[in-house]
């Protein structure tokens, strides 16, 4: 258990002691305290919530307001782990846009502020970082992007593809991110970007070599049944244990 704040300075130098760093989703009170108490140094409200949640099909419908909410429960717990937010879909195309909307979600609680893209987004991150305000990169599959995609694929598998990563990667270095989320990167260039720059590389289905590992909380626990990446093996049955407990109430009452 974290008996300190956890900073985003803290998160890098864990790359530098070779400790592998944990990370999870929270999206309310209750699990960030969860969290929290079994000393995970590293929480993301994400724009998951939309699914896992919310019920939306994707990510691309979560709004600002939707992640202010979430966002101002998880700060709530008061976490001795970093707590980082998502900046939704299209809330950061321009400079101060991103400016505006990663201010909005450091006054609802959130410590650090994730977006997704390289190259074409360091302007706002770089803004974002001189602001004041932790930044956390998220290259590989970006789950915003899949309307124009046309679903999730593993990104990695040409040359054409692992150069791009390995520029963008590159860019949110140089434009002060202190970590990087690596997502359906194929495990080979996954290893690959986390030898090459200096700041963490945290996976989820992009193989074993990162420095660290993120999943969202509901596939870890079993509690979104209706659907699981392929990527993920679940660690408990929750949601038909929870079937079990409320069928049996139902029927004492």
């Amino acid at each position: 258990m974290n008996s300190k704040k956890v900073t985003a300075e803290e998160i890098k130098a864990m790359k530098a002691r070779h400790e592998k760093i944990a990370a999870l989703t929270a999206y309310d009170f209750p699990m960030t305290r969860l969290l929290d108490e079994v000393g995970v140094p590293l929480i993301l409200v994400g724009d998951s919530l939309g699914m896992v949640v919310l019920g939306y099909t994707d990510t691309t419908l979560v709004t600002m307001a939707e992640m202010e909410h979430h966002v101002r429960a998880a700060a709530r717990a008061k976490p001795l782990a970093l707590l980082a937010a998502d900046l939704p879909y299209r809330s950061y195309e321009t400079v101060p846009e991103a400016l505006k909307n990663a201010r909005r979600l450091v006054a609802a609680g959130a410590e650090a502020v994730k977006a997704e893209g390289g190259v074409v987004i360091q302007q706002q991150v770089r803004a974002i970082v001189d602001a004041g305000i932790p930044f956390l990169g998220h290259l590989g599959m970006l789950p915003q992007n899949v309307r124009e995609e046309g679903g999730y694929r593993v990104k990695g598998k040409v040359e054409a593809e692992r150069q791009k990563l390995l520029e963008d990667a590159q860019a949110l270095v140089a434009a002060g991110a202190f970590g990087i989320v690596l997502e359906l990167v194929t495990p080979t260039v996954a290893a690959e970007l986390t030898q090459a720059i200096s700041v963490p590389t945290i996976g989820i289905g992009s193989g074993t070599d990162c420095d660290g590992q993120i999943l969202v909380t509901p596939d870890l626990l079993g509690t979104f049944p209706w659907f699981t990446p392929k990527f993920v093996k679940p660690k408990l049955n929750a949601a038909e244990q929870m079937r079990t407990v409320i069928e049996g109430w139902k029927r004492s009452i």
